[in-house]
C-alpha cells in the first residue's frame, strides 16, 4: 500500500550512532509509540486499523464483536473495555512503528503509567463529541512527567454532536497544549467523508468498499478553499512562533511548502512545544493512513530523544546512555506478566546496546546475574522468537525469575541503575479466602503472581484475624482480580465486600522515647531510642532520620532502628493502617556493649515511634476522587443534591448543548454504587468517571466510627 504523505527529512543532528550488522531497521526508522485516551474514546479501535492498514492483521477486529486483536482477555473482550496494555509491532512506509495501546479506566492506570516510561511519542485519542474529559487529563498529564511529545487524533467525527474546532478549542484550553489543526474535516456527523491535508494542500477520501484501505487524494473542494488556506496561514503562524528556522522562511518568503511545513512540525513536535491535531472517525475507516504518515513524520526516533539518564551502583554518580548497538546494554522491564504456555513473561525497552539470546544480564537491584532464555517481538497475546533486540526496540524476555516492574537490566561489568518507575497507593481493598483446605496453597501462589504482574495491587495478612487482605486501585480493579482467579488461575476462593483502604497520619509533633530491657532465652537484652515525630506536607512520604552519635547508637544498630520504624510505620496506630507523610527523627539513644542486640534496637524503635505517634494527634486519612458527573439539564438539582448527601464539594459547573459537567470531589468511602445510584436518580441518562485526588482527614465523628468497629 503506498503512503499518502511524502517522506519528512529531520532537521535535527543526530550524534554519530554505530548499528549492529543484520538489524532489519535503523535506528531513525524506529518508532515506539502508545495509544492513550478517556475510556471509550477509540484507542483500540484505532490500533485495530492502524494494524489492518500496515498488514499486521488481515481482518479488522472491533470492540464492539468482542474481536479486536489488542483486547485478548476474556474480561475485556465481555466488558469491551482495555485492561491489560498491550503491544504490537508493524510497519509503516520503511518504518518499525512498536505501539502500546493502553487501557481509558482510571483503575488501571498503572499500565499507563509504566507504558509510558518507555515510550518515545504517543497518539491522544479524544472523543469528537466529548472532547477533554477526566482521564484525558490524567495520561496527558502522565505524558508530560516523562516529557513525551504527541500528535492528537479526533475521533467518532462522523457522531451526532462532534464539533471539531471546539474539541481542538478543549484541548487547548484544558490541557495547556499547544495544538493546531493540521487537518480539517470535509463535513461532520453523518456527513463525514473525508480530511483535509493542510499541510500538502490536498484532500484524502476512503473507500468504503475496501474499509477505507483505498485512498483517494484529490484537490481541496472549492466550497473550502477559503477556510482551508486560512487555516494553513494560521498553522504556520503558530508553528513558526516556536521555530526559528520556518519564521526565517516565512520573512523571506511568505509562500510556505509542504516539505518545509511538515519538516518544522516536526522539529517543534519532537521538543514537545507543539501538538499536530489530526481527526477521522475509526469505526468507519476513515482517517487512519493520515495519522500513520503524522507518526513518521513528527513523531521522534530513539536518537531523537535525550540519552536515559540513570546512576552508578556504587558512587551514585549521573551516567547517560546513547541509543546504540555497540554501548554497553541498557534495558528496563516495565511489566510483568504471566503467560499460561512459556510462564513469566518481561517486557523490555532496550536503551542501548544488544539484548541477544543466551547472554547473562546483571540486575543492579538484586546485585545478580541471569540467563535469557528467549527473547520474543509481542503482538497481544501472540510471540514471535528473535536472537536479539536491539537498541531503541521493545520485546519481551523468557527466564528470568528474579525481575520486578522497574527493574534495569544490564551488563556486570558496567552496570547502570535507570530511574524506577513510582507507582500510586492502593485506594480500596477487601478479604478473599480459599473455599477449601487445598485451595489455600494455590490461592497464595496465584496472588503471588498477580502481585508480580500490577505493582498498584496489594497483598497482605491481617494479624488480628489472621485474613488475606488484597488491595487496589477501584472496584473494577478487583472485581477483575477476583475474575482472574477464578477462571485463569483456576482458584476457588470467598471474596468480602470492598472497604476503603485508609491511612494514618499526624497533625502535630511529638517526642517519645524507650527503653527495651528484658532476658529472651537467657540472654540479657538492652536498647534506649529516643525519636521525634513531625508531620510532612501531604503526599510528600515518609523520610527517617538519624541525629545521633556512635555513643549513642553504634552504627551496626541503626539498620535494626530504621526496620522497626518502617514496621511501625506500616502497621499504623489508630486502626492498623499505614502512617503517611511523617518524618522520624532518632534523637537520643542508648547501648549496652554486652547485651544490646538487633532484636532490643528493633523492639525499642518500635515502642518510642508509637509513644511519639501518639503525642502527635494522630488522625485517620481517607482517599478523596475527583469525579465528573455528565447529566441532563433537569436532573442537575437532583445530582448536585446527591453529591452533597455523599460528603462532596461542587468544584466546577460547565454548561454544554442540553447536559451539564460537573467537577466535584467526593470521599470514596461515599462512592460504592454510585453507578447504580446516579442511574437510579437521573432515569439512566447520566454519566461518570473519577480518579483518585488525594488524602484527606476523616471527620471525627466518622473517625470514631472506624477505629471501633
Amino acid at each position: 500500500m503506498s503512503s499518502v504523505a511524502e517522506n519528512a527529512q529531520s532537521s535535527s543532528a543526530a550524534p554519530a550512532r554505530r548499528e549492529a550488522e543484520g538489524r532489519p531497521y535503523s535506528l531513525a526508522n524506529i518508532r515506539n509509540i502508545g495509544v492513550i485516551a478517556h475510556i471509550d474514546a477509540g484507542k483500540t479501535t484505532t490500533t485495530e486499523r492502524m494494524l489492518y492498514y500496515t498488514g499486521r492483521v488481515h481482518r479488522i477486529g472491533n470492540v464492539d464483536e468482542g474481536t479486536a486483536t489488542m483486547d485478548w482477555m476474556v474480561q475485556e473482550r465481555e466488558r469491551g473495555i482495555t485492561i491489560m496494555s498491550a503491544a504490537t509491532t508493524c510497519y509503516w512506509r520503511d518504518t518499525q512503528i512498536n505501539i502500546i495501546d493502553t487501557p481509558g479506566h482510571v483503575d488501571f492506570t498503572v499500565e499507563v503509567e509504566r507504558s509510558l516510561r518507555v515510550l518515545d511519542g504517543v497518539i491522544g485519542v479524544f472523543c469528537g463529541v466529548a472532547g477533554v474529559q477526566p482521564q484525558s487529563e490524567t495520561v496527558w498529564r502522565q505524558a508530560r512527567k516523562y516529557k513525551i511529545p504527541g500528535v492528537a487524533f479526533v475521533n467518532k467525527m462522523d457522531r451526532m454532536g462532534a464539533r471539531f474546532n471546539w474539541v481542538v478549542k478543549n484541548i487547548r484550553e484544558r490541557l495547556g497544549l499547544a495544538a493546531w489543526p493540521v487537518q480539517l474535516p470535509l463535513g461532520s456527523e453523518s456527513n463525514f467523508r473525508g480530511v483535509l491535508d493542510l499541510v500538502g494542500r490536498r484532500l484524502f477520501t476512503f473507500d468504503e468498499g475496501t474499509q477505507g484501505a483505498h485512498v483517494d487524494e484529490g484537490e481541496w473542494p472549492e466550497e473550502m478553499r477559503n477556510e482551508a488556506e486560512l487555516a494553513r496561514a494560521e498553522l504556520i503562524e503558530h508553528v513558526a512562533e516556536h521555530d526559528d528556522v520556518l519564521m526565517n522562511a516565512f520573512l523571506e518568503n511568505a509562500e510556505i511548502d509542504a516539505t518545509a511545513l511538515r519538516a518544522a512540525l516536526r522539529r517543534v513536535t519532537v521538543a514537545g512545544k507543539f501538538v499536530p491535531v489530526l481527526c477521522g472517525t475509526s469505526l468507519r475507516n476513515q482517517g487512519i493512513q493520515p495519522l500513520l504518515d503524522a507518526v513518521v513524520d513528527y513523531l521522534p526516533s530513539p536518537i531523537e530523544v535525550p540519552d536515559v539518564v540513570g546512576h552508578n551502583i556504587k558512587t551514585g554518580a549521573e551516567i547517560t546512555r546513547t541509543a546504540d548497538d555497540h554501548a554497553p546494554l541498557s534495558a528496563l522491564a516495565f511489566k510483568i506478566a504471566n503467560d499460561s504456555y512459556v510462564g513469566k513473561l518481561i517486557y523490555a525497552r532496550v536503551y542501548s546496546g544488544v539484548l541477544k539470546k543466551g547472554a547473562a544480564i546483571f540486575n543492579p537491584r538484586t546485585r545478580k546475574r541471569e540467563r535469557v532464555m528467549r527473547l520474543l517481538r509481542v503482538h497481544a497475546n501472540q510471540r514471535e522468537d528473535v536472537e536479539q533486540l536491539y537498541s531503541g526496540e521493545i520485546g519481551a524476555i523468557v527466564g528470568l525469575k528474579q525481575v520486578t516492574t522497574g527493574d534495569t537490566l544490564c551488563m556486570e561489568h558496567n552496570p547502570i541503575l535507570l530511574e524506577r518507575i513510582v507507582f500510586p497507593e492502593p485506594v480500596i481493598a477487601m478479604a478473599v479466602e480459599p473455599k477449601t483446605q487445598g485451595d489455600r496453597e494455590k490461592l497464595r501462589d496465584s496472588l503471588q503472581a498477580l502481585v508480580d504482574e500490577d505493582p498498584t495491587f496489594l497483598v497482605k495478612t491481617d494479624e488480628e484475624t489472621g485474613q488475606t487482605i488484597i488491595g487496589g486501585m477501584g472496584e473494577l480493579h478487583l472485581e477483575i482480580i477476583r475474575d482472574r482467579l477464578i477462571r485463569e488461575f483456576k482458584v476457588q476462593a470467598n471474596v468480602g465486600k470492598p472497604t476503603v483502604a485508609y491511612r494514618e497520619t499526624i497533625l502535630g509533633a511529638g517526642t517519645a522515647s524507650f527503653t527495651f530491657e528484658r532476658e529472651i532465652g537467657g540472654h540479657s537484652h538492652f536498647a534506649a531510642v529516643e525519636i521525634k515525630v513531625s508531620p510532612r506536607e501531604r503526599g510528600s512520604g515518609n523520610t527517617i532520620v538519624f541525629n545521633v552519635s556512635d555513643d549513642q547508637i553504634p552504627q551496626e544498630f541503626r539498620e535494626f532502628v530504621e526496620q522497626g520504624l518502617r514496621d511501625g510505620l506500616i502497621t499504623g496506630i489508630l486502626a492498623n493502617y499505614p502512617l503517611i507523610d511523617v518524618e522520624v527523627v532518632t534523637i537520643n539513644g542508648a547501648f549496652h556493649p554486652v547485651d544490646s542486640s538487633e532484636v532490643a534496637f528493633r523492639s525499642a524503635a518500635i515502642m518510642a515511634l508509637r509513644e511519639a505517634v501518639r503525642a502527635a494527634s494522630p488522625t485517620l486519612l481517607e482517599p478523596i476522587m475527583k469525579v465528573e458527573i455528565v447529566t441532563p439539564d433537569e436532573h442537575l438539582g437532583d445530582v448536585i443534591g446527591d453529591v452533597s448527601g455523599r460528603r462532596g464539594r461542587i468544584k466546577e459547573m460547565v454548561a454544554q448543548e442540553g447536559v451539564q459537567i460537573v467537577q466535584a470531589e467526593i470521599p470514596l468511602a461515599e462512592l460504592f454504587g454510585y453507578s447504580t445510584g446516579l442511574r437510579s436518580l437521573t432515569r439512566g441518562r447520566a454519566s461518570y468517571s473519577m480518579e483518585p485526588a488525594r488524602f484527606e482527614p476523616v471527620p471525627q465523628n466518622l473517625q470514631e466510627s472506624i477505629v471501633n468497629r
